[in-house]
């Protein structure tokens, strides 16, 4: 079956209308179609249910079961310097919660053919690493007698980085409150206006915060070998800037911040991360989750075109139903906002149904069977 016509009846119209366009697009032969058609229609049929089966809740079972299993500990990636990642279940809440920032946020930056030797990994890892004032300043402290903050530089110390005393100047001199000034070996910042000692201290302690070089957000680097590649780990995530350097293979880059995802590369792009990081975890602990039950998941994660977190303030809280949201969390808040505005609650969905005793309208309780004896023996004669 190479023909996508033959295919009506067996997939439906718009899966048919896509793959026309992607047979297209990428100029197949008659075997790569044949293939393709197979996949297709197998994951089409996997993806299949019968109607009325309760996905959502055999899905949130498949997941939540095994998160029950779940360490609470954090491990750490061995490297030249140690980057302590969090994983087991406080990393599964922090994807289904859909934390704005993760404890540990991290990218895993490929690179491409031509630059997949250790060298050139060491010079990508330098190049993006965050250098800081207080990482390179040999010493910092407040001169009260000319009342300015002097910081003290050894070659030592800046060679390693690439850096100089002229470059550092460059990025203190956009300091328009203060006068910044170069010596030998150090640079001395002065307000313009007076001051306090007390506010010299704590200039002192912003800048020393003060970035220097690299890209903002990447503070530590780790370079390893995997499957005969190079791969450079980083603690911090800047993916927009990451993706535009030279020699970085875009289409492997990933980062476990879900929401820059989402605002780098779009909401599907996001989803595939949410199942990416969700799939990632499970399977580091060694449990085994049905995929499909996961894509659901996500699916309802971003189905508005935003990052939604399951939970009182996201999926939960947003169902149409009085007494499911109720049923969640903070029962008295709801029935008492459903009681002020007039809610009424058609009981359309399970939990509400299961509530009061009722058939929920999933599997045989989707529909009513009516049954009428008179027409059963007229059948009969």
């Amino acid at each position: 079956m190479t023909d996508l016509k033959d295919l009506k009846g067996v997939l439906p119209p718009k899966i048919i209308e896509d793959a026309k366009k992607a047979f297209a697009e990428f100029n197949l032969t008659e075997g790569q179609k044949q293939k393709a058609i197979e996949r297709i229609v197998a994951l089409y049929n996997k993806s299949k249910y019968e109607p009325g089966e309760a996905v959502g809740v055999v899905s949130a079972q498949s997941v939540s079961e095994p998160g029950t299993q779940m360490t609470m500990r954090s491990y750490q990636l061995a490297g030249t310097v140690e980057i302590k990642v969090t994983q087991g279940l406080p990393r599964l809440i922090e994807i289904f919660d859909a934390r704005k920032e993760p404890l540990t946020p991290m990218m895993t930056i490929r690179l491409q053919k031509s630059w997949n030797s250790k060298e050139k990994a060491r010079q990508i890892a330098d190049e993006i690493r965050e250098t800081k004032l207080g990482d390179v300043a040999e010493n910092a402290f407040v001169d009260i007698l000319n009342m300015h903050i002097e910081f003290l530089f050894d070659d030592k110390r800046l060679k390693p980085r690439g850096l100089s005393l002229a470059k550092i100047f460059e990025a203190l001199k956009e300091t328009k409150t203060a006068e910044v000034r170069a010596k030998t070996r150090s640079i001395t910042v002065k307000p313009k206006a007076e001051t306090s000692i007390k506010d010299l201290q704590k200039a002192k302690t912003k800048l020393l915060e003060t970035h220097i070089n690299g890209i903002k957000g990447i503070s530590q680097t780790i370079i390893s070998e995997e499957e005969n590649e190079w791969v450079i780990k980083t603690l911090g995530t800047n993916l927009e800037k990451i993706l535009s350097l030279q020699g970085v293979d875009a289409s492997r880059t990933a980062t476990n911040d879900i929401h820059e995802v989402a605002k780098v590369l779009g909401i599907e792009a996001a989803r595939a991360a949410i199942v990416r990081e969700a799939s990632g975890t499970l399977g580091g602990q060694g449990l085994d989750v049905d995929i499909r039950h996961i894509l659901l998941i996500a699916d309802a994660m971003t189905l508005n075109g935003s990052i939604s977190p399951i939970g009182r303030y996201g999926i939960a809280g947003a169902k149409g139903s009085l007494l499911a949201r109720a049923n969640f969390e903070e029962t008295i808040k709801h029935l008492t906002n459903g009681s002020l505005a007039g809610e009424t609650d058609k009981l359309e969905s399970i939990v509400e149904n299961v509530m009061i005793n009722q058939v929920a309208p999933a599997g045989t309780g989707m529909f009513d069977l009516a049954f009428n004896p008179a027409k059963t023996e007229k059948a009969k004669e």
